[in-house]
């Protein structure tokens, strides 16, 4: 099976499963047309995944968002900003996690969003590590999530590129996306979902 056909038949799993929806919403993801909202959203989503099973935080994410204004606004996280956090602390018992979320919306509404969001869109992936608990493979997971066309090296990724003889998860996904038609970041989220459900499975 080649590394096309191998995509093709993992999308449609995928899709059987349930996650057609999530597909559509990353093809649909652009870092040109983000809001404050959307930003504050995927990097809280992406700070609360870190070292966190991806269900675990989807059954809370709901409830943290409320805490959290509805991620409506920088400026008012960041002036309820302990209240935010006691809040948040009755469905996920990690202030360091909450502290800083409430830190990326103080650092947003220093700057304001319309001035923060074009130094990002110049170099994102090192404009993102600045953001506390975002690092190197974090930095291109939120990337990702907030419309750029890159590809998150996972451990599921990292395995799979190895066992088809890739250099690195971007080369794999760059030659699958470049096949498929589809961008390189819902190669990397349909690959992902793949592996990740098929483990959940194989674990049961």
């Amino acid at each position: 099976m080649t590394p096309t056909s191998f995509y093709s038949s993992a999308k449609r799993r995928v899709i059987a499963l349930g996650y057609g929806a999530e597909i559509d919403w990353q093809a649909a993801q652009n870092p040109i047309g983000t809001t404050e909202g959307e930003f504050l959203r995927e990097t809280a989503w992406v700070i609360y995944c870190s070292g966190f099973k991806e269900a675990v935080v989807r059954r809370r994410f709901d409830y943290l968002s409320l805490c959290f204004c509805d991620w409506t606004s920088a400026e008012a996280i960041a002036a309820s900003g302990e209240q935010c956090i006691d809040m948040a602390m009755h469905s996920l018992a990690n202030r360091r996690k909450h502290e800083a979320v409430v830190s990326v919306a103080r650092r947003v509404a220093s700057h304001g969003f319309d001035s923060y969001w074009p130094a990002i869109l110049k170099d994102p992936i090192k404009g993102l590590q600045e953001l506390p608990y975002i690092g190197p493979i974090t930095a291109v997971h939120l990337a990702k999530n907030l419309g750029f066309d890159v590809a998150k090296p996972d451990r599921h990724l990292v395995r799979l590129k190895d066992h088809l003889g890739y250099g690195s998860v971007e080369e794999m996904c760059g030659v699958i996306a470049r096949k498929s038609g589809d961008p390189v970041r819902v190669v990397d989220l349909v690959l992902w979902r793949f592996l990740e459900r098929r483990q959940i499975y194989e674990a049961a």
